[in-house]
């Protein structure tokens, strides 16, 4: 469950990063030189639709689907990857967003649910 409310945490979070970049573009530090140099729009749209998916996952996690697990490990690691590169622009609201992804991956690595349940109806 911790695992699914972060990532829906997560999705909403990349779907306000996103909205804030495509409805202006000045509402973020504008970067002259540096390597992964996207206009703000663009970035406005890779979180939207990473938030996005982001949250259909989270829902799925909660739901308790078996597909969305391992999804939700791809998700939140690409998410680092776009937050880490989206560093420059606003360094707190990524580094938080970086750490949101850590716990995400950490807890669907660890969780041992099956494992207690089926020892508990043992």
């Amino acid at each position: 469950m911790f695992a699914g409310v972060l990532l829906f945490v997560d999705g909403v979070l990349g779907v306000l990063k996103g909205i804030a970049g495509i409805a202006s573009n000045d509402v973020y530090t504008r970067i002259n030189d540096y390597v992964f140099k996207f206009n703000v729009t663009s970035w406005g749209w890779i979180h939207l639709i990473l938030g996005v998916v982001l949250v259909l996952v989270g829902l799925g996690i909660l739901k308790g689907a078996a597909w969305a697990r391992g999804a939700g490990v791809a998700l939140a690691s690409l998410n680092l990857i776009a937050n880490f590169m989206w560093l420059p622009y606003t360094p707190v609201w990524a580094i938080v967003t970086i750490a949101i992804d850590v716990f995400v991956i950490w807890a669907l690595c660890t969780d041992r649910s099956g494992r207690d349940d089926r020892a508990r109806s043992s």
